[in-house]
Formats: structure tokens, C-alpha cells, sequence
């Protein structure tokens, strides 16, 4: 099953899919809230989340099946940098993570990599991981960011994109006031002296990992 809000997009990975021999898509879907009702339905072998949806991060549909104890394997698929979001996806239950610019060369390899059970990730993402478990890696400032909670980076991304606290309000299912909690609990995690400070720190970041 493929969870993404692009429909051009959806198309063509699907055709991608659809191409093996010995693999079809069985359902799509543009959010959260139509995934968890297609996944008792359709009962997919396996899923491809974008973390970016109509409704609110693919991450919490990952949370979302391991709360209920759902097995089934999960390939996060996104235009979001790799350095950002894949150790996040990985912790929050998904088994891959490959950035939608690789998906024509390498995302059949990553489903089948996922479907038999092992865990797909680039190469650079790879020695980044070995490299956090070195000691030199240990002893380095940590990036402020990753002290971020998922729900607290997606508020984080929101903000930077200019998007008023009314509306991130309604794109997560949440009250104004849970978001400004959310803002003030960034603030005191990035050091942010204001919120005209704190924004300019969440467009500096949106431009930081777009270059990378």
C-alpha cells in the first residue's frame, strides 16, 4: 500500500511496483486517517509512507500500527534530507528509508530488501550510524534539533513554512493551545530567546537541510 498525498507521484511508483512480476499495489492513500481504514481493509503486505501528508506525519501511522502491535514492515519514501528524518523513521518502527530522488534506481531494491526482513537505509546513512558509536562521535555538541520529539519537529518545519498556529492546529488534529505548548517546549529546547527568534531559527534549518 502507498501513502502519499501526490497522486502523480503515487502513479508512478506504483507502475514502478506493478512492473514485478511477483508484486501489485493493492490500495493508496492520501493521509493517516485513510491508511488506518485501508489497512484493516486490504490487509498489504507492506506499506510506503511519505512523512509529509494532508493530515499529519507519516510517522504517527507508523506509531499508530506499533501501538496496536502491527508487524507489518514499513518503507519511509520522502523528499525530506536523510540526515534529518531517517534515524527518526527507523526509531519510530519503520524498517527503510530512502529519499524519493533514489526512487527510480533503488526503491524496488529497498521494498524487497524490507519484505525479506532487513533494514534498508543508504550507504552514508550507514557509516553516520556506525559514526554516532564512535567515541570522537560521542563527545560532539549534539545538534540542538535532534533533541526534538517527531511531533515537536513536525510543529518545528510548520513554523518555518510560516503556517499560523490556527492552522497547525487543524493539519494535526490537536487544539491551539496543545500547539503552543508545543512551541514553547522548542523554545526551551533550542534556546530560542523569542518567537520572532524562534522562527528564524526554523527557516534557517528548512534552508539548511533543502541544500543538503
Amino acid at each position: 500500500m502507498i501513502v502519499d498525498d501526490h497522486p502523480i507521484f503515487r502513479m508512478g511508483l506504483a507502475q514502478l511496483i506493478n512492473e514485478e512480476d511477483d508484486m501489485f499495489v493493492c490500495a493508496e492513500a492520501e493521509t493517516v486517517f485513510e491508511a488506518q481504514k485501508l489497512l484493516a481493509k486490504t490487509g498489504p503486505d507492506m506499506l510506503i509512507v511519505d512523512i509529509s501528508l494532508k493530515d499529519t506525519s507519516g510517522l504517527e501511522l507508523i506509531k499508530y500500527m506499533r501501538e496496536r502491535k502491527m508487524t507489518t514492515p514499513v518503507l519511509v519514501l520522502s523528499m525530506h534530507e536523510e540526515s534529518e528524518y531517517a534515524e527518526r523513521a527507523i526509531r519510530a518502527g519503520a524498517q527503510g528509508f530512502i529519499m524519493k530522488q533514489e526512487m527510480t534506481n533503488n526503491v524496488i531494491r529497498a521494498i524487497r530488501r524490507v519484505l525479506a526482513g532487513r533494514t534498508f537505509v543508504s550507504d552514508d546513512m550507514v557509516d553516520a550510524f556506525v559514526g554516532r558509536l564512535s567515541e570522537k562521535e560521542a563527545e560532539a555538541p549534539q545538534d540542538p534539533v535532534k533533541k526534538l520529539s517527531n511531533r515537536e519537529l513536525e510543529v518545528f518545519g510548520l513554523i518555518g513554512k510560516g503556517v499560523k498556529s490556527s492552522e497547525i492546529a487543524g493539519r494535526l488534529n490537536v487544539s491551539v493551545k496543545t500547539v503552543g505548548t508545543y512551541r514553547e517546549n522548542i523554545k526551551k529546547k533550542l534556546n530560542a530567546k523569542n518567537s520572532g527568534h524562534l522562527m528564524k531559527m526554523a527557516i534557517e534549518w528548512l534552508k539548511k537541510i533543502n541544500r543538503e
